[in-house]
């Protein structure tokens, strides 16, 4: 009787995750992004570790979770794993102000954005 399974949103090769609210502009984020698109994971987690970017940080978690749902969720073997696609959105932005002169107010706008990466799992070409 009860309800269907849903699809899944990512191929059967496929695993994904994403991470919401992080403090940095998309646009920063996103230099990040390319650093590891297409990539060994192995050799995006070694990107991630020596970059010099604050926000690498948080990409390497978001990254290292997705290679564990791979292993844990999908059964892919991490050796095989590549990054098939890191993609940026944007999240909130908080509005803040600072008093300028002669009665002006002057906008500080603090964004917030999100990263979803997916990791792919293709056979070695020998």
């Amino acid at each position: 009787m009860g309800k269907e399974k849903n699809p899944r949103r990512v191929a059967d090769n496929e695993a994904m995750a994403k991470l919401r609210m992080l403090r940095t502009s998309p646009q920063k984020l996103n230099l990040v992004a390319q650093l590891i698109r297409g990539k060994k994971v192995e050799k995006a987690l070694t990107d991630l570790t020596f970059s010099n970017k604050r926000v690498a940080v948080d990409v390497k978690k978001c990254l290292q979770s997705a290679i564990a749902n791979a292993e844990n969720n999908h059964g892919l073997d991490v050796d095989e794993l590549i990054v098939a696609e890191a993609y940026v959105g944007k999240n909130l932005v908080m509005k803040r102000g600072r008093p300028r002169a002669r009665g002006r107010f002057g906008k500080i706008m603090k964004p917030f954005s999100e990263i979803t990466i997916k990791v792919r799992q293709v056979e070695e070409q020998a």
